[in-house]
C-alpha cells in the first residue's frame, strides 16, 4: 500500500515538472514511467499475500474485520485490505520463579494461599493454540496480544481460585494430580469461550514454606524408620518360628526313634552288619565274645 501511494506521488509530480525551469521538464516522462512502475509494483505486492505454514490470515479493511480467514500459501487479496497473521500452532506460556525461564523476566511464579492459610509458590506451563475459525473473533474482541490479555490473567486467577480448596501438604503430595485436573477444566472452559484451545497444563513445581517442608521431611523420615523397624521385627519373628519348627522336628525324631527301636530290631541290625564284614573280600575280622556287644578284631595287614 505504501508503494502505491509513493508511485502516485511520483506520477503526480511528473506533471508539475512541465512548468518548472529547464532542464526538469525533460525528465517528466521518465518520472511518469517510474511512478507507473512503482504503482504497479505496489499493487502486486499488496494483492499477493503469503501466509506461512502453521499460520492463518485475518482480513480487515478500514478497521472492519472480515469473518473469512486466509490459509497458508499465496493468496490474492484486495490491495486495500490489511492482513493480520496469527500463529495457530501449539504455543506455550511459562510462569516460573527462575530468572529468564518464563515468558516474563524475573520471578513470575504464581503465589497462592491454601486452605490452611499457607503461601505456596507454583511454577506452571500452559500449552494452548488458537482455534482458526475463531481468529477473527479474537482480533475483534482482544487483538493480537491475546497472550497477555487472556492466557496469563485467566491462568493465574483460576489457579488462585482453586488452590483454596486444598491444604499445602495435599498440593505437594497426595492431591497434586487432582488439583491439576481441576484447574485444567476451569481454564479450558474460559479459553474456549475466547477462541483458544487448552491442550495441556503442566504444574512444573510446587514450593512449600520452609517450615512445612521440614515437617514433611521429618514425617517421611519417621515413617521410613518405622517401616524399617517393622521389617526387622518381622524378620526376627520368622527366625524364631524357624528355630521352633526345627526344635520340634528334632524332638519328634528322637521320640519316634526311641519308641520304635526294640531289642530284636537292634539285634537284627547287628547281625546284618557282621554279615557284611564277614563276606567282604577286603576285610579280615575276628569276632570275640557273645551277647549283644561282641568284640571285633581287624587282622588286615597294614
Amino acid at each position: 500500500m505504501v508503494l502505491i501511494i509513493f508511485g502516485i506521488l511520483i506520477f503526480a509530480l511528473s506533471f508539475s515538472m512541465k512548468n518548472l525551469a529547464h532542464p526538469l521538464p525533460q525528465y517528466a516522462k521518465l518520472a511518469r514511467t517510474i511512478g507507473t512502475g512503482v504503482v504497479v509494483l505496489g499493487f502486486l505486492t499488496s494483492c499477493i499475500k503469503q501466509i506461512d505454514a502453521g499460520q492463518i490470515g485475518v482480513k480487515s479493511m478500514f478497521g472492519k474485520v472480515q469473518d473469512e480467514v486466509i490459509t497458508s500459501g499465496l493468496s490474492l487479496v484486495n490491495p486495500l485490505v490489511d492482513v493480520s497473521k496469527i500463529d495457530i500452532k501449539t504455543q506455550n506460556y511459562t510462569m516460573s520463579g527462575v530468572h529468564n525461564e518464563g515468558d516474563v523476566a524475573g520471578d513470575d511464579a504464581i503465589r497462592v494461599l491454601t486452605a490452611d492459610g499457607l503461601e505456596v509458590v507454583i511454577d506452571l506451563t500452559v500449552l494452548y493454540r488458537v482455534l482458526s475459525t475463531e481468529a477473527p473473533k479474537i482480533i475483534k474482541e482482544t487483538g493480537l496480544d491475546f497472550k497477555d490479555k487472556i492466557v496469563r490473567p485467566i491462568t493465574r486467577t483460576k489457579i488462585r481460585d482453586n488452590a483454596v480448596y486444598y491444604t499445602a501438604v495435599d498440593l505437594y503430595s497426595t492431591k497434586r494430580d487432582e488439583f491439576q485436573t481441576r484447574i485444567f477444566k476451569t481454564i479450558e472452559d474460559n479459553f474456549k469461550i475466547r477462541g483458544l484451545v487448552l491442550e495441556q497444563l503442566l504444574v512444573r513445581n510446587i514450593t512449600l514454606p520452609a517450615t512445612v517442608k521440614t515437617s514433611i521431611e521429618d514425617k517421611i523420615k519417621a515413617e521410613q524408620e518405622a517401616q524399617k523397624m517393622e521389617f526387622v521385627l518381622q524378620k526376627e519373628k520368622q527366625e524364631a518360628e524357624r528355630k521352633r519348627v526345627e526344635a520340634q522336628g528334632i524332638a519328634d525324631y528322637q521320640r519316634i526313634m526311641s519308641s520304635g527301636l526294640t531289642d530284636k530290631q537292634l539285634q537284627y541290625e547287628q547281625i546284618q552288619m557282621m554279615k557284611g564284614l564277614v563276606t567282604s573280600p577286603n576285610a579280615k575280622v575276628i569276632i570275640m565274645g557273645k551277647g549283644s556287644s561282641p568284640v571285633i578284631l581287624d587282622t588286615k595287614e597294614k
